[in-house]
This record gives C-alpha cells, structure tokens and sequence, in this order.
C-alpha cells in the first residue's frame, strides 16, 4: 500500500510539473533556513495542517497524534535529528513523573526518593544546557584564565534548548511540591512539550495550566478564532514592520562601529534597540499564543505593556512575564525568597537576575546584563524602603507606643508617573545596550559617545535621513503606552466583524509584510536561547 501510495504522489507530482527534488530539498533540514513564522513555507504548511485538523475536531486521539507529528517535523525543520533529543526529555520526564507518583506517600524514604527524582530532572536538563549552550564558554574561561589549552568544540545548539528545559523541570517540581497529578498517557506529555507554537522561543508554558486542556480536547470557539486572528496580525506587524525595519536599517549598523556615530546617534540607537527587542520578542508570543488559539489552546499573557513601568520592579511583572515568574517559583523562592534576613533576600533576587541572564545565553555580557537587573531591583528595593523611613510620620499614642505611618499617596501623581515611567525606560535601555553589544569595549565605547561626544547639533540631520525610524521608534512607545482599554475595544471591534473579513484583513497584512520585510527572513531574536 505504501509503495501504490508513493506510486500516486510521484505521478500527481507530475501532472502539476513539480519538481520533486527541489520539493525534498525544500522539505528537509536546513540549518540556514529554519521553519519560522514568518516564513512562506510555515504559512503553506500550517494552513494544510490546520484544514486536516479541524476535520477531527471530535476525535481528540488523532488531533493529538496530528499536532504532534506536525510539531516534531517543525523541531525537526529547525534543529535536525535535535528532534531525537527532544524526544528524550519527552520519555525521561514522562518515566520520572510516573516514578514520583508511585512514592507519593508520606515517610522519610519516599521524601528522600522523592526530592532525588527533581535532583536527577534538574540535572539532566541543565547538564544538557551546560554541554550544548555552555560548554564552550567555559573552555574559553578557562583557556583564557589559565595555562590550559582546549580546543573549542564545534556543537549543534538544539533551537529552544532553554525553554523546553525549563518546562520539564516545572514539570517535575510541581509534582515534587503536589500541585498537580502525575501525566499517566505518554502521548499528552510528548503533546505538552513538544507542541510547536512556544517551542522555540517561548512563552514558558507549565504543565499545570496545559495538561487539564489537553486531556480535555479543547475545540477552538469563534471567539478564540478571532482573537488568535488578532493576535497573529499585531504579532507579525510588530516583528517585520516595527523590529526588523529598525534593526536593518539602523540599529544594527550602530551596534556594529559605534565609534563611527555620535553620541546622539548611540542615544537613538539604544532606545531603537529596546523598542525593537520588545517588538520581536512580543510579536513571536502574540503569534505563538494566537496560533495556539487557533488550535483550541491558551496560554498566560506574556508581555504586559512593560514600558509603562514606573519602576525596575514593575518592569520584570511586566516584562516576559513567563519567564520572570518561572525564575520566581523555581530558583528565588528555593533560594529562600524573602523568607529571611533583607540583607538574604537581597542577594537572593541579584542571584536569581544573575541565573536569568545567563540562561539568555553563552556569553558573560548575558550575565553582566543579568547582574546589572539584579543590581537596579536590589537598589529600588533599598531606595523604598529608605524612602519609606524618611517619609514616614511617627505618632506616639501611648507611653512605649510607636506607630509609624507612611505619607505615601495612594495614587502617583500623574506628572510624577510620566517622569517614573521615562527615567525606567531610560535605565531598562541602558542595561540593554549590554544585551546587545558584543563586548565590554562596544558598550564603553556607546556611552563614551553618549556623555562625551553627544552633538545634539546633528538631531534635525537625523530625523530627515532617519524620519521612518525616528517615527517607528517614537510610535511603537507611544502606542505601547497607550491605556489599556483602547487595545481591548480595538480586539473587540475586530472580532465583532465576520470572519471572512478578518482573513481578508490577515491576507493583507501578510501582503504588507512581504512588501517591506528584507530580502532575508530575519529570525525572531529570541531563536537563539
């Protein structure tokens, strides 16, 4: 049957004129043009994909079975046989969970067998980091640092490394911490980790919120359809119009020689920077979270208009919101959170900020980007509290009594939020400049230009050479900090209208797209970790 199957696809290959070679070459792995959302291919595909699974929308079995299949061979498009260590992790977490199900009963053996099986996950799982992210860095520190002379190692990094680690591991501890039931199918944990829309670059999703929709064969509803319709248009918007405009025709050629602009232009490129990390970033979760809509699935919001944030505190509840809060429950609080001296808990959120960078990549600018976080939310927690002392009224109401009140309004002046939410963007931008340079000598280099050799003079030259960017960049802030409400009526104005309208409105945008995207895709930055 296979070979009358193969018989039929080569001669309707035929009729067509296909050139069948080039249609292979097209299909297999290529690691210079991976399976991205922006991409031509991924559209084709995932439109064959999505009409084949609407069509067993009530056969929860075979929807599984297809989403799984089309999420391996979107891994496999990405990273090659890494596929095959994906699906190790799939079958080591699935074996390990079923495992700390069995000795879930109280007694010293079982609590020590118990925390064992998280050791034996967590060091699977980072020990992969370490050997396919880190492990050439750390030859180079030491090459560097010491008389030893190893030669770095040629090693494929499997794309999304980072993120689904980090899924096994929550996995894995929440059942340790019993907040949820062991996966007892095989296939709904392979489903979970491997699913393809926040497989490569997030968000971070947990089993816990996943598994019950999983096992509960969700159909997508209308209103979900819309809304991922929405989500994917204003995701594709912000990566190819707003990121990738800025990135390729200004940003990039500053970072790369900043000596060869003023101090003004570092200033517009850094701000550039910031804007275009938000929008690539948010732009693949919108997709990811819209095309999961699309399939029936939801995940947690993960950007929450991070730019409005009054301070460094703020900004990491609102920045990645998956990942911030991952770090939260799975290394600042068994750090001991602040469940402990403030001087413990200080270190505590710094180590954690510096763990965080780090987990971005193999480079010590990641964790001296990390670093510098963990430094401006130590120092705003320090200044809130000294402030709170200082601003603070003591009122004596009985001998020995003290009760100390703080004259801290309720509501922040709205002059006063304006200039909170400006002077953060500036920090937050400042510590992005090490995101993105190269080496400590480029940063050096950015704020030399910056505080030395600033040259207001050349701003109105700038803004009629750079008018596009200037507006793109001036925009996505002032959009971005727009209130709340207009986004929410703006969705909901889109999903009142017919659906054949909002696919026309997706079809014109992806035109918009192919018109101003460059002549190579450009890959969402997050790819990388």
């Amino acid at each position: 049957m296979l070979s009358e199957l193969t018989s039929y696809l080569l001669s309707l290959a035929e009729t067509f004129n296909v050139d069948v070679g080039k249609l292979i070459e097209i299909l297999q792995y290529n690691p210079s043009q991976p399976l991205l959302f922006n991409t031509s291919l991924f559209l084709l595909l995932f439109v064959g994909f999505i009409c084949i699974y609407k069509m067993f929308d009530r056969f929860r079995v075979v929807k599984m079975l297809l989403a799984i299949l089309f999420s391996l061979y979107f891994y496999y498009k990405s990273s090659g046989m890494c596929v095959l260590i994906l699906l190790g992790v799939c079958l080591s977490d699935y074996i390990l969970g079923i495992w700390m199900e069995s000795v879930s009963s109280p007694g010293k053996e079982n609590n020590f067998i118990r925390r064992f099986i998280v050791f034996l996950n967590v060091v699977v799982n980072v020990g992969m980091l370490v050997y396919f992210k880190y492990f050439n860095l750390i030859i180079d520190t030491l090459t560097r640092f010491s008389s030893l002379k190893i030669e770095v190692v040629d090693l494929i990094l499997p794309a999304g490394i980072s993120f689904f680690t980090f899924r096994s591991i929550s996995y894995i501890a929440d059942l340790y911490r019993g907040q949820m039931k062991a996966c007892r199918n095989p296939f709904d944990y392979i489903f979970f980790l491997t699913f393809f829309p926040p497989l490569l670059a997030g968000p971070v999703v947990r089993a816990k919120d996943m598994m019950p929709q999983i096992q509960s064969n969700p159909i997508a509803t209308r209103d979900m359809v819309s809304e991922g319709i929405y989500l994917i248009i204003l995701g594709l918007i912000k990566k190819v119009v707003i990121a990738d405009f800025i990135s390729g025709n200004f940003v990039d050629r500053v970072f790369d020689n900043p000596a060869l602009y003023s101090g003004f232009e570092n200033m517009m490129a850094t701000f550039g920077f910031t804007i275009q990390l938000y929008c690539d970033f948010s732009g693949y979760s919108d997709i990811a979270i819209g095309i999961a809509l699309l399939l029936g699935y939801r995940f947690k919001e993960n950007f929450n208009a991070p730019f409005k944030a009054q301070n460094p505190t703020e900004f990491w509840h609102r920045w990645h919101i998956s990942l911030s809060t991952w770090l939260r429950d799975y290394v600042y609080i068994p750090l001991g959170g602040n469940r402990c001296s403030r001087s413990r808990a200080y270190f505590n959120q710094f180590a954690t900020m510096v763990i965080g960078g780090l987990w971005h990549g193999a480079s010590w600018m990641y964790v001296i980007w990390g670093a510098a976080h963990g430094a401006l939310l130590v120092i705003h927690k320090m200044s809130r509290r000294f402030m709170a002392v200082i601003m603070s009224q003591t009122a004596v109401s009985t001998p020995g009594e003290v009760v100390v009140m703080s004259v801290e309004p309720e509501k922040t002046a709205p002059w006063l939020r304006a200039i909170n939410m400006v002077v953060t963007f500036v920090l937050i931008s400042a510590t992005f400049i090490l995101f993105r340079a190269p080496s400590m000598e480029d940063v050096g280099m950015m704020f030399h230009q910056i505080f030395f050799d600033f040259h207001p003079s050349v701003a109105p030259q700038f803004v009629e050479s750079y008018l596009m960017i200037v507006l793109l960049i001036i925009g996505g802030y002032l959009l971005h900090i727009t209130p709340s409400s207009w986004g929410a009526k703006l969705k909901s104005m889109f999903s009142a209208t017919p659906i054949v309208i909002q696919a026309i409105i997706l079809a014109l945008v992806i035109l918009l797209v192919i018109q101003v995207r460059q002549s190579e895709i450009v890959p969402f930055i997050y790819l990388q970790y």
